[in-house]
């Protein structure tokens, strides 16, 4: 299940951001705005921008799902440095193509593994908490704020965006 719950869905939510950062891409061109202008955009004058997001979305992916499975030394090193919407779709699809390097295997004792960084000091969860209370709700935040500022700006973007395709049954 951990497999699912990080790999298969944050790949999933890293494929709707190409995809809404793809819509904004349009919006730009066909309103005659540079991209810059979106990519620099932010809600709030303290909130991060619409760069800095996705850059996020990325980091808490790859590092997520190295934390998780012990392998944090190869994870791929960012310099944060990207200022234009092909650099940051590089970024997303380097970070896809390091989460297809996990197989459910590398999850097998994800649950129990002590998760600590060091900005907290000496405190730990365990991988099901680290997932559950910190992994998933900030991939989606992250995107889920990229969607709003693109929202915010005009970009013809719905919930069918942000959700993607759904494995309906019938």
């Amino acid at each position: 299940m951990f497999y699912q719950l990080s790999i298969e869905q944050m790949s999933k939510m890293l494929q709707n951001l190409q995809h809404i950062l793809d819509k904004g891409a349009a919006f730009a061109d066909s309103k005659k705005v540079e991209m810059a202008v979106l990519l620099n955009a932010r809600l709030a004058p303290d909130q991060f921008n619409l760069i800095r997001q996705v850059q996020i979305a990325c980091d808490t992916a790859k590092l997520g799902a190295a934390r998780l499975t012990n392998n944090v030394d190869s994870a791929p090193k960012h310099a944060d440095d990207e200022t234009t919407l092909a650099e940051l779709k590089q970024r997303i699809s380097d970070t896809q193509a390091y989460l297809a390097t996990f197989s459910a295997a590398d999850f097998a004792d994800a649950a129990t593994q002590k998760i600590s960084q060091p900005r907290w000091e000496g405190k730990y969860l365990t991988g099901q908490e680290f997932l559950i209370q910190h992994v998933l709700p900030n991939i989606y935040f992250h995107i889920t704020t990229a969607y709003a500022i693109l929202r915010h700006n005009g970009v013809d973007v719905g919930k069918k965006d942000y959700l993607g395709a759904m494995p309906y049954k019938v």
